[in-house]
């Protein structure tokens, strides 16, 4: 093997001529930073002439390799930026191509920008998260018309609903998920009980407890604390498995193959959560209820007759359906957000944790937005 190369001599034109032969790859890499270097410091010593002309001939080069095409095309661009004319020759023909597509993807770098400070900075900030922002929301919007669309064609043509799919999800969503969701509300419903009977004993309206229970889980707890337990348990998971298949390239093959990333693999995870989740609410606001009765009793002293009866007395079957309406729209949030957030998952693992903790997050964020909309509408027309 012909070890690497590279002779330097001034030419007749006040120029350089620079001479490779041998093998430039990776393999003689510490063979050959020391010749480039050698090199440019050769040019620095003909300063006085001022070199306006360099010649590289790699005439005898005898092999090739993307690391050694991009030292001939850093030392080329080095003495290009000091105002020298640059040439190079003899470069055989299938070296030419790779040489090419290394110049080409040298000049597409840019330089790193200086990092802005002060209210420059704070601008760029908040402009950048404004378009994050709209992007987002423009992705939602995108998946939701797309969804609209699966679904209407489905209904249209029942046969190629995943049903088998949604089962497993629902199974996976609902099912999986009774015993830390009825645990959770069930503590929540304690705590709720055990602080109102601490600070109402005072005024001697122990009592008044059963009302704020009542109110409180059936209209808004129970499914905010519900929706927020499945944006971090099946949002999350949605999430990454979407982007690990966006990552082997299955969503690519499904569209390959025909089908409809949406309808395959978007539609039934959306259903069975539209499904789950107001089954998980009701659980979850019943085991709550039995919570702060139990406490109310030990705690309270209040009687389960007494609880039941004035609960019975405070809440009403709208009361129930204010919490229960709000529901499936929760689920349909999270699951535009989880899926949205997996289909954007590029090829690194990075990317997929980045995607599946910004899931859980705007999904939480926007359960209590909706939340809080829901509440203003209720409360605007009387309910």
């Amino acid at each position: 093997m012909t070890a690497a190369t590279l002779d330097h001599g001034p030419s007749r034109d006040d120029g350089l001529d620079l001479k490779a032969a041998g093998h430039w790859t990776a393999e003689h890499a510490r063979l050959l930073e020391p010749l480039i270097d050698a090199a440019s410091h050769a040019t620095g010593k003909h300063d006085q002439t001022q070199i306006r002309r360099i010649v590289f001939d790699a005439t005898r080069v005898e092999h090739l390799d993307t690391y050694g095409a991009w030292l001939i095309e850093r030392t080329l661009r080095v003495w290009s930026s000091r105002g020298a004319e640059t040439e190079l020759i003899g470069l055989q023909p299938n070296y030419r191509n790779l040489f090419e597509k290394v110049r080409a993807g040298e000049h597409k770098l840019t330089p790193l920008k200086h990092k802005q400070t002060g209210i420059v900075a704070t601008f760029e900030s908040v402009g950048r998260t404004m378009m994050a922002v709209f992007t987002d929301l423009t992705m939602i919007f995108q998946i939701a018309g797309q969804l609209i669309v699966a679904f209407l064609s489905v209904c249209a043509h029942p046969r190629r609903f995943r049903f088998t799919s949604m089962i497993n999800h629902l199974e996976r969503v609902c099912w999986h998920a009774v015993p830390i969701v009825v645990l959770i509300t069930f503590l929540i419903g304690a705590i709720i009980a055990q602080q109102g009977i601490f600070h109402f004993r005072t005024f001697g309206a122990d009592i008044y407890v059963v009302d704020m229970v009542g109110v409180l889980v059936l209209r808004e707890l129970g499914v905010l604390i519900v929706c927020i337990m499945i944006a971090g348990r099946s949002g999350s998971a949605y999430t990454a498995e979407l982007g690990s298949m966006k990552m082997r390239e299955e969503v690519d093959a499904l569209r390959t193959m025909g089908f409809d990333p949406i309808e395959v693999l978007v539609l039934p995870r959306i259903l069975a959560l539209m499904i789950a989740v107001p089954i998980l609410t009701f659980l979850g606001s019943m085991a709550a209820l039995y919570g702060g009765g139990l406490v109310a009793w030990l705690y309270g002293g209040i009687d389960p007759k007494i609880f039941m009866s004035r609960l019975h007395e405070s809440i009403n079957g709208q009361t129930f359906a204010v919490g229960m309406i709000k529901a499936p729209f929760m689920a349909l949030i999270i699951g535009l957000v989880a899926c949205m957030e997996g289909m954007q998952v590029k090829g690194s693992a990075e990317s997929l944790g980045a995607k599946t903790t910004d899931s859980v997050v705007k999904s939480i964020f926007l359960v209590i937005v909706i939340d809080g909309l829901f509440a203003v509408f209720f409360a605007s027309v009387g309910i």
